[in-house]
């Protein structure tokens, strides 16, 4: 009778339990055994194993503020070797949904908490399937994939890399964001390739470097026509997908205010969409 009782009072929310007590006993003991570690973007295959990484992150980040960061030290080394040159480049663009409804209904420290974290942890998804994260622009993450060598490689890791995006605000960001009554984090993600030009602004170390092109313009545009958690490609992503992936994959339908011209062919850009 006495256990009983015991169980009833360090369960229920309505007696004098710590809140602190509340959110350690709500906390997966997996979770709570990396708390205490430095929990890294090292690549990682196994998804439980990310997705456990990741939420210990996220917890990590609202209790004690963040505690990583998401450097673009890497596209920086990457884009430096090849300034004034023309690259072929898979762009994804991950565009987080409703940002603009919670800049009106949020504190700055919880807008500032979500965004930080969304911005980091999709950088982290990008890096863990080896590709480079160009920027940050408001609510958006851009990404790129070098797709020279291996044009196929790039299309299908580049969809995967989406697909993980996905996955990790839906298992690992939302389910701790819940607990601390954030509201839930959705993402469009559009994906293009093109011919890009690496270009530095100014000189030394510390000088921008960018691409530009086609594809990248193209793939903001694809994302905005996302579903929330859906991902939209170009019709040449498509077609560079191995054909076992494609049958995830239907066409969009667009309207007529839709005539952007694939570049390529020149003909009106057709899109395929899936559920992340």
């Amino acid at each position: 009778m006495h256990s009983n009782d015991k169980k009833t009072k360090e369960t229920d929310p309505q007696n004098d339990t710590t809140s602190d007590q509340i959110e350690k006993q709500s906390i997966p003991q997996d979770i709570l055994d990396l708390l205490s570690e430095e929990v890294t973007s090292k690549k990682i295959v196994d998804t439980n194993t990310y997705i456990s990484e990741t939420r210990a992150r996220v917890w990590k980040a609202l209790k004690t503020g963040l505690q990583f960061e998401a450097s673009l030290d890497k596209s920086v080394q990457y884009l430096r070797k090849h300034v004034n040159s023309r690259k072929n480049f898979v762009v994804l663009v991950a565009d987080l949904v409703g940002s603009t409804r919670m800049t009106r209904v949020l504190q700055v420290e919880r807008l500032a908490a979500i965004m930080q974290t969304f911005s980091q942890e999709m950088a982290f998804a990008i890096l863990n399937f080896e590709g480079y994260v160009l920027k940050y622009v408001g609510d958006a993450v851009i990404a790129y994939f070098p797709a020279d060598v291996n044009f196929y490689m790039a299309t299908d890791t580049a969809v995967n890399a989406a697909r993980s995006m996905i996955t990790v605000l839906q298992q690992g960001i939302n389910p701790v964001l819940n607990q601390y009554d954030y509201p839930e984090l959705k993402v469009k993600i559009g994906i293009d390739v093109g011919v890009h030009s690496v270009i530095q602004y100014g000189k030394g170390e510390r000088s921008h470097v960018d691409i530009l092109g086609y594809g990248i313009s193209m793939a903001s545009k694809i994302s905005s026509l996302a579903e929330p958690d859906h991902i939209v490609i170009s019709e040449s992503i498509y077609n560079g997908m191995h054909p076992s992936a494609r049958s995830r994959f239907s066409e969009v339908k667009l309207d007529a205010s839709w005539n952007y011209v694939d570049e390529n062919t020149g003909k009106i850009y057709r899109l395929f969409t899936s559920e992340g």
